[in-house]
């Protein structure tokens, strides 16, 4: 139903009444003025309902969109600040909108549109965050509120504010560069980017191109030098420095120097005659110094300077209210007395800027005004007259009041609090509780049960600012009197909020319920006359009220029936003559007389088996009054014929049989009991009713089947899938087929998958069960773990619909054992086995085992086959014999033949046999057993024979060098096949036959390659380069494993002393000859067929005895493989006869072969061939002269020759040359007359035509320096062409010759070079 809002007023009393319940017509429910509670008769509205749910006949309410709003601090006043928005599904309704609370001062609202504006300065950094309360009322429903947030958002209104000023700073001239000279700091209150501070400087005074940069800031406000300073061009800097944030600034001023501080802040209020600070003016004249005077130029200003010292000092007191600015800007000139050279007056000024702070010198004072049109220099006001509505809501302020506080200080000394006192100041508060500077005063209502008019018609409250800042002048008082509006706020009230009433039913009509219901109105008049009315409607025409005494009447008794209602709620509503409306509630409780029987609930047809008790409920109900006799009920069973086997509880009407139930023992063929109980009241006259209870009785099945046995033992033998076990029986003692049948089962057991049952009628009531093994299953009692099967078989009757008991025995079913598994020879007897050889193992060396699951075997074992293996290979048949296995299982050692080194492995394949198999294989698989042959040490290492000959040149044999080696092998294995070389002993066997014994000149290092130990004889000390002959190096070789075994052997180690050392000079540098080294000794390697070994390339000492001018030296030896080596004339002799391997060493730089240095010459030495050098200067000189002579005629000499040796060497067989063994380490041969270079004899009878005239013989004496005639032409090459034989009597018998010889056959033979048997 509709409810209507009620006016705000209400008393206390009215708040705090309980909730309507009975629903009034729209009619019928009229507003009230009163106070901001609800207070509404007969609606439908309970109590104080939140305004966002509360509606009036469908009508909705308003609801607010907006949670948050942001106003800028800089707002100016009466400006738009934001709007006040809020939504109604009914579009008809129109919106009005308000606002309240403490921080609502500041706002003004259009109620129309919601408009918000600026009704008061903000300032951020006092007050951030305002909270207001939004209020819209739709005309219809309550007003709706809800608390808005205002966040007052942040603008750069606030500029930097340099602290700590002034600045100044004394230096030295002579600080150092990037000193920081001060710091400044200014502080700007805004937040965020806006209170972030850059400082620059503006100003440097003096100013000159240079002093603008001579210092410079940091952004933390240091002050930097960043030049030189020097007192004799400045004493004293003023740096103008200015602290900036966005469009915000802030400028500030230090001196740095010598001089005082300009630009002082002075205090408010300072006395005449305070110093403020000291100017001096620097006459840089030189020896001339003229007296100064300083004057201030500009007038107006409450300063003064001394004209002798330039102290500035106040003038008159100072106020800074009164002054136009904060900043006093003095222009101060200082002149000197007389003029100066040029005839003019020799002055300066300079600008000096007094800044006047202020100090809490006044104290707030109140005004009658508003705030945007106020005269501050107008008088002040201490009294002020306002109204008000008595009880007005929290929050609400004083109407008819325009009051604002002002002090005109500056900043933090302007701030000052206001509060309240006076008999009437807890009534409310003041609004704002802090103002800085300027603000509007608003006085607020905090309780409204104060503000009360009946109580006073007026109040009196005083408003103290008080300036916290001045204690000796800080306070002002404002009074204020307020006069009360009076107001219907008062309502009828009841003494009791619910009435509970009570009447019999069906009393007559007129009967009075209560007399004494009436209500209470303070108010007088027409305000305090009141009226009653019955709510709702539809009782009315049970019930009647009487409008002026409030006296409740029943008006039709026949429709008060407890039984179709025992409580009416009604409302008593009282209405004064001002329309305010009081209500209480009237809750009416009919009274009962007992007029209803009990009623049965249900009907009562019970089956039941036989053998049990019954036990049922009889339900039943009494429409009268609960609680009371009248409806309190009893029960009873009337006689009867079954009454005697039944009881029933007379209080809850419980009924149970006495004793289980017999089915036979009823008469009735359908097994019927009747039994009739009857219901009571207590009440007066007392009521009944009776109810017949009828139980069917059914036959149960009640006799459990019975074993004839109490357990049952079968066997089975394994394997038989199928095959029948054995029989159980049991008896059913019931007399009906269907009571009697019995059903066998197995129950599930370890083991009772494998077995089936089948149930069978042997008779009435005699049942029996065959146990026999599951067809699918094959038992394997080789695999069982218990070889018996213990099951359960239960006997049941499952014919019935409710199933009977069980009987359950016990059956064990033996399983007997069948051979029929494989044996299988255990894994354990498989293992390797390790026998020695030679014998020395005997008897038993394994015992075969071998396991067969069956109860009853006999097993034996027998083997198959035997082979040998030496390593991976084959060894034939050799181990045949070596070993025998027994029936049993033994494996014997059958030979003492038994020889690692012929076989190291045998393989005896076998198998086991169960003798007692019934079915199935008898044999195992065929297993293989390896038998290992371990190594005795029973072999001595062996030698390999040695087919080299090994030559050591002592001069080039470092220590640690390798000049031979010995092989050795040992059939045995392990340590007694591992070898270890020695040397025992090394004897030197010289030329002339003495022996020499040395010890440790050669070690002997083991290594191991392929199976052969390889001894590397090796240089353990230096060796004598000076000794002649052959090391006999006796090497031993051991084996590692006892008994040990050796064997030794014995190494010939030609040497090769220093008398075969080669001196080759060469033309070129030492770095081309090492460059071509190897260049150098392959060719030399071609032409000799022997080893070179070189000693030292080094540079040319002394070149006086050659006849050409060398420039480095090859010192090297020739070695053959036999141990033979080339001295300097047997290498020159195989140079020149190879035209090629010259020609090839030639472009080498060769130029020179000689024997080489065996001892270094002494000065002396050198003195004498110096001497003899420019001898043998004139004695070449000579020689070249003779040879340019010779010249023409040695080519046909050489032809000549070349001629007549062919002619010989086209008679000489080489068969005919003398054959003989060297002579080892010499170039001897024991041939008589043999060649000791190419190993043939000489033929006197031919004449090689190499006569000591001819200019082309070369000294064979091996100790002269042998100079190697070089082509004359660089690009000297053999041509071998080959000619077609002519006819041998042509006239030229040089060319005949030639075409007689084959260019690619050798002629010179010499065996000795490939003798490797010495």
């Amino acid at each position: 139903m509709p409810c209507f809002n009620a006016l705000p007023g209400l008393s206390h009393k009215s708040r705090e009444m309980k909730r309507p319940q009975i629903l009034l017509s729209s009619s019928q429910c009229l507003e009230k003025g009163g106070g901001k509670g609800l207070a509404v008769s007969g609606c439908e509205c309970r109590g104080s309902i939140p305004s966002d749910r509360a509606t009036v006949s469908g009508n909705t309410v308003p609801i607010f969109n907006m949670s948050l709003v942001y106003v800028p601090e800089d707002l100016e006043l009466g400006q738009f600040a934001f709007k006040l928005e809020a939504y109604d599904l009914d579009k008809d309704d129109i919106l009005t909108y308000g606002i309240r609370g403490t921080d609502s001062f500041y706002f003004s609202v259009d109620p129309s549109s919601g408009n918000v504006t600026l009704r008061n300065s903000l300032d951020r950094e006092l007050q951030a965050r305002l909270t207001i309360t939004a209020t819209v009322s739709d005309g219809v429903n309550n007003e709706v509120s809800q608390t808005l947030p205002i966040i007052v958002e942040d603008r750069n209104d606030n500029a930097p504010v340099f602290w700590n000023l002034p600045y100044n700073a004394i230096i030295p001239e002579n600080s150092t560069l990037h000193s920081i000279i001060y710091s400044v700091f200014a502080n700007d209150s805004d937040t965020g980017n806006a209170s972030r501070v850059s400082y620059s400087i503006e100003e440097v005074i003096p100013d000159s191109t240079e002093n603008r940069h001579l210092f410079y800031i940091l952004p933390n406000g240091n002050v930097v030098l960043n030049g030189s300073l020097d007192y004799a061009k400045n004493t004293f800097y003023q740096i103008k420095i200015r602290a900036e944030v966005g469009t915000s600034w802030a400028r500030g001023t230090g001196l740095p120097g010598t001089g005082d501080v300009i630009g002082p802040a002075l205090m408010a209020m300072s006395s005449q005659g305070t110093t403020v600070l000291t100017v001096t003016a620097l006459d840089r004249d030189t020896g001339v110094n003229d007296e100064i005077s300083y004057s201030i130029t500009n007038s107006s200003v409450p300063f003064a300077i001394n004209a002798t010292t330039g102290t500035i000092t106040v003038s008159e007191p100072l106020d800074r209210e009164q002054l136009p600015s904060e900043e006093v800007l003095l222009e101060v000139m200082a002149r000197e007395k007389d003029l100066d050279i040029y005839g003019k007056v020799a002055q300066t000024s300079t600008l000096v800027t007094v800044t006047v702070t202020d100090i809490n010198d006044n104290k707030p004072q109140f005004y009658n005004c508003s705030l945007s049109s106020c005269d501050f220099s107008a008088s002040v006001q201490d009294n002020f007259r306002g109204s008000i509505i008595e009880h007005s809501s929290t929050r609400l302020p004083v109407s008819n009041l325009n009051i604002v506080a002002h002090d005109p200080d500056k900043g933090i000394n302007s701030s000052f609090k206001l509060s309240l006192q006076g008999p009437n100041a807890s009534a409310f508060n003041v609004s704002p509780e802090m103002i800085v500077g300027t603000g509007e005063v608003q006085l607020l209502v905090y309780d409204p049960s104060l503000v009360d008019y009946e109580i006073s018609h007026v109040m009196v409250v005083q408003i103290i600012a008080d300036d916290t800042g001045n204690p000796t002048n800080c306070c002002s008082t404002a009074t204020v009197t307020i006069d009360l509006i009076d107001t219907n706020d008062h309502i009828p009230e009841f003494p009791q909020s619910t009435y509970n009433l009570s009447v019999m039913e069906h009393s007559p009509e007129g009967t009075v319920i209560s007399s004494n219901i009436t209500a209470y109105d303070p108010d007088s008049g027409v305000w305090g006359q009141i009226t009653y009315q019955l709510l709702p409607e539809n009782l009315l025409t049970i019930f009647t009220v009487d409008t002026m005494t409030g006296a409740l009447l029943v008006k039709d008794g026949n429709l008060l029936d407890r039984e179709t209602r025992s409580a009416y709620y009604a409302t008593l509503q009282a209405r004064d003559g001002g329309g305010q409306v009081g209500t209480t509630v009237l809750e009416i409780t009919l009274l009962d007389s007992n007029d209803m029987a009990p009623v049965i609930i249900g009907s009562y047809f019970i089956s039941v088996e036989e053998g049990q008790n019954i036990s049922t409920q009889i339900q039943a109900i009494d429409n009268d009054e609960p609680g009371n006799l009248n409806s309190k009920l009893g029960f009873k069973i009337l006689p009867g014929l079954f009454s005697d086997n039944f009881t029933i509880d007379a209080d809850t009407g419980e009924m149970q049989s006495k004793e289980p139930l017999d089915r036979e023992a009823v008469q009735d063929e359908r097994g019927r009991m009747v039994v009739t109980v009857e219901v009571y009241d207590h009440g007066e006259p007392q009521q009944s009713t009776p109810v017949n209870v009828t139980i069917t009785v059914g036959d149960l099945n009640d006799n459990v089947p019975v074993f004839l046995n109490q357990s049952y033992e079968f066997s089975v033998f394994e394997d038989s899938p199928g095959s029948s076990v054995g029989e159980v029986s049991a008896t059913d003692a019931d007399r009906t087929e269907i009571n009697s049948r019995i059903s066998f089962l197995l129950q599930r057991t370890s083991g009772s998958s494998n077995f089936l049952i089948r149930s069978s009628r042997l008779g009435p009531g005699n049942y029996s069960g065959d146990l026999s093994v599951d067809p699918d299953v094959p038992l394997d009692y080789d695999t069982l773990q218990q070889k018996f099967f213990s099951l359960e078989v239960v006997a049941e009757n499952t014919a019935a619909d409710n199933v009977g008991d069980k009987a359950n025995v016990s059956v064990v079913v033996h399983i007997l054992d069948v051979n029929d598994e494989s044996p299988t020879v255990l894994p354990d007897s498989l293992q390797d086995v390790f026998v020695a050889e030679n014998g020395t193992q005997q008897g038993v060396v394994r015992i075969l085992n071998a396991s067969d699951p069956d109860t009853n075997h006999s097993l034996v074992f027998e083997g198959l086959a035997v082979t040998c293996f030496k390593g991976d290979s084959s060894a034939g048949d050799v181990c045949g014999d070596w070993f025998v296995l027994a029936h049993n299982g033994l494996l014997l050692v059958n030979s003492s033949d038994i020889d690692y080194e012929v076989c190291d492995r045998v393989l005896l394949m076998l198998r086991a046999e169960d003798l007692y198999t019934e079915k199935g294989n008898r044999y195992s698989r065929n297993e293989t057993l390896r038998i290992l042959i371990t190594d005795v040490n029973d072999n001595t290492p062996v030698f390999q024979a040695i087919s080299e000959t090994f030559v050591v040149v002592p001069e080039i044999s470092p220590v640690d060098l390798q000049v031979a080696t010995v092989k050795a092998t040992d059939a045995d294995s392990g340590l007694g096949g591992t070898i270890t070389f020695s040397a025992v002993s090394v004897v030197l066997l010289e030329d002339n036959g003495v022996s020499r014994p040395f010890g440790n000149l050669f070690r002997v290092v083991t290594t191991l390659d392929q199976g052969v130990y390889i001894g590397s004889i090796q240089v353990a000390s230096n060796l004598d380069e000076s000794l002649k002959g052959q090391y006999q190096v006796t090497v031993e070789a051991r084996d590692g494993e006892a008994p040990v075994h050796s064997a030794q052997t014995v190494l010939n180690i030609f040497t090769v002393d220093n008398t075969y050392r080669v001196r080759l000079q060469f033309m070129t540098t030492v770095e081309d000859v090492q460059r071509n080294s190897e260049s150098i000794k392959l060719a030399l390697t071609t032409v000799t067929k022997a080893a070179v070994y070189v000693v030292a390339i080094r540079a040319v000492e002394n070149t006086r005895d050659t006849k050409v001018e060398a420039k480095s030296v090859m010192e090297a030896y020739f070695v053959y493989s036999n141990g033979t080596a080339l001295d300097v004339n047997q290498l020159s002799i195989l140079i020149q006869s190879d035209p090629l391997g010259l020609a090839e060493l030639v472009k080498l730089g060769l130029a020179i072969i000689g024997p080489g240095e065996v001892t270094k010459p002494t000065r002396d030495t050198e003195l004498i061939g110096i001497i003899a050098g420019l001898a043998a200067f004139l004695l070449i000189f000579i020689l070249i002269m003779t040879l340019v002579l010779v010249l023409t005629t040695r080519s046909y000499k050489r032809k000549l020759s070349a001629m007549k040796a062919l002619k010989v060497a086209t008679t000489f067989n080489p068969a005919t040359a003398q054959q003989g063994a060297g002579i080892p380490g010499t170039n001897q041969y024991n041939a008589e007359g043999a060649n000791p270079i190419l190993n043939r004899p000489l033929d006197p009878s031919h004449d090689l035509g190499f006569h000591e005239d001819s200019i082309s013989v070369t000294s064979m004496n091996s100790l002269d320096e042998n100079t190697v005639n070089a082509p004359a032409d660089d690009d000297f090459e053999v041509k071998q062409a080959k000619v077609q034989p002519t006819d041998a009597t042509d006239k030229e018998v040089l060319v005949a010759a030639l075409n007689l010889k084959e260019p690619t056959k050798t002629v010179y033979i010499n065996t000795t070079f490939t003798t490797t048997d010495l």
